[in-house]
């Protein structure tokens, strides 16, 4: 079973969905033909040679399970833990619910188990999606005498409805999807985010005559040869929508889970407006007096951010002289900082007393400044985890707090602001490393 996040917003247009010349008329008839006897798949298996016997006309669409596609190319583990090969194939985490693990694949796939799949294959062993579905489409495709498409087909789940369907992991000879936007429909109102999932479709089409307990992993589509194409296609790559893109790119559970230091980034720029949503999750964080205790400093350019780095490094080590730390050492610690360095984008939070209260004693004094900043560290949080749901790393560091004075004449910034570290943000350079869930009842006194 596999768990595929919701089509909320229609494709790009482009070569990605194959654009409709008009309208056409629909097929007169599709038959769903199950194949019989292929029997076990064992790895190494031809699967075209497996097909020899099954009536193949030019035009078709062989529609193949993926658990077959897995066998033949020895994608079978020796699994006593399941768990730990859902955790091999993840690369991202969507949604965790008890057992259920709702995860991103390498492939782009999300998926329940991230496809790992312990039916219909030996006890103690699992399977593992195909490496490259696409890949294992055009191999078969290339194998077969008739000028055929290819599908292999995987079950996923599907958000806010129950029950399980097929969908396309891999294709060859095959449009995956079909554009309408621009056509009109039979009432003359424009389709303006019409793209029909294709492959989709026909793999769903297809599970008809296959199912779950019969023994039956192929089944042969016929009457869409319009959809069969002389090239090999772009497989189902269309079809997976970036990650980016999504607009429930994390279960509501996991919001707060998605957020992971990170400290080595790539290349990629950074969207100042993705930073700016950020900064519209922190200011949302509970504050006391309806006060608004927190500022965002955003140091977009790369030459503020070298004057302010090398003005904290330089403070850093004098401090670290003053407390008669050697050269060498210096210089080590100081490499700490390389996370800031090496990031593309940095926001420095800012604390602010306005509308605190001033009492006649110290205690309340200081007890009024802890509310404060303990209101700036969850706006702080508020920030760090919707830039991960924007899709963007980030590493909060305090080195800020330990040269204030520093910051704020390098930033020009009022006295009366008190930077509380710094956040470094970036698109991660690799996905971080799964780590077990803390049990809160470690954390947790009852009285």
């Amino acid at each position: 079973m596999s768990d595929h996040a919701p089509d909320e917003r229609p494709p790009a247009s482009g070569p990605s969905a194959a654009p409709h010349p008009g309208p056409a008329a629909a097929p007169e008839r599709v038959e769903v033909i199950p194949v019989t006897g292929i029997g076990e798949v064992r790895a190494g298996d031809d699967l075209a040679a497996l097909l020899k016997d099954a009536d193949l006309r030019d035009g078709d669409i062989v529609v193949i399970t993926s658990k077959i596609i897995s066998k033949a190319e020895g994608r079978v583990r020796q699994a006593p833990d399941r768990l730990a090969a859902i955790e091999d194939e993840t690369v991202r985490v969507v949604a965790r619910r008890g057992d259920t693990v709702i995860s991103e694949t390498r492939h782009g796939f999300v998926m329940a188990a991230a496809g790992v799949d312990a039916s219909n294959t030996d006890p103690g062993t699992v399977l593992l999606l195909p490496e490259d579905a696409d890949a294992s489409a055009r191999r078969v495709r290339a194998g077969l005498p008739a000028r055929v498409g290819v599908i292999v087909s995987d079950t996923f789940g599907r958000p806010w409805r129950h029950g399980l369907t097929d969908v396309a992991i891999g294709a060859a000879g095959v449009l995956p999807l079909e554009d309408f936007r621009g056509l009109a429909d039979t009432h003359g109102n424009p389709l303006n985010a019409t793209v029909t999932a294709l492959a989709d479709e026909i793999a769903s089409a297809a599970e008809l005559v296959k199912g779950k307990l019969t023994g039956v992993p192929v089944a042969v589509v016929r009457g869409l040869a319009h959809l069969v194409t002389d090239d090999d296609g772009p497989g189902v790559r269309p079809l997976v929508r970036p990650s980016a893109e999504d607009l429930f790119r994390y279960g509501s559970r996991d919001v707060v889970f998605a957020r992971r230091t990170i400290r080595e980034f790539s290349d990629e720029p950074v969207d100042p407006a993705a930073v700016r949503r950020a900064v519209a999750a922190g200011i949302a964080a509970p504050a006391p007096h309806h006060t608004t205790p927190w500022r965002f400093v955003l140091v977009e350019s790369a030459a503020a951010r070298l004057r302010l780095l090398d003005a904290m490094r330089e403070a850093w080590i004098a401090d670290l002289r003053g407390d008669g730390f050697s050269e060498e050492s210096i210089a080590k610690r100081v490499r700490r900082g390389d996370v800031l360095r090496n990031a593309p984008f940095l926001v420095v939070p800012c604390l602010v007393m306005e509308g605190s209260h001033t009492y006649r004693d110290e205690r309340r004094n200081a007890a009024e400044r802890e509310m404060f900043v303990v209101a700036t560290g969850a706006g702080v949080e508020n920030l760090l985890i919707q830039l991960a749901v924007e899709g963007l790393g980030s590493a909060w560091v305090s080195s800020t707090m330990f040269c204030r004075p520093v910051v704020r004449e390098v930033l020009e910034l009022p006295g009366s602001w008190d930077p509380m570290g710094c956040v470094a943000v970036g698109h991660a350079a690799a996905p971080p490393r799964q780590r077990p869930p803390r049990d809160p009842d470690d954390f947790i006194v009852v009285r």
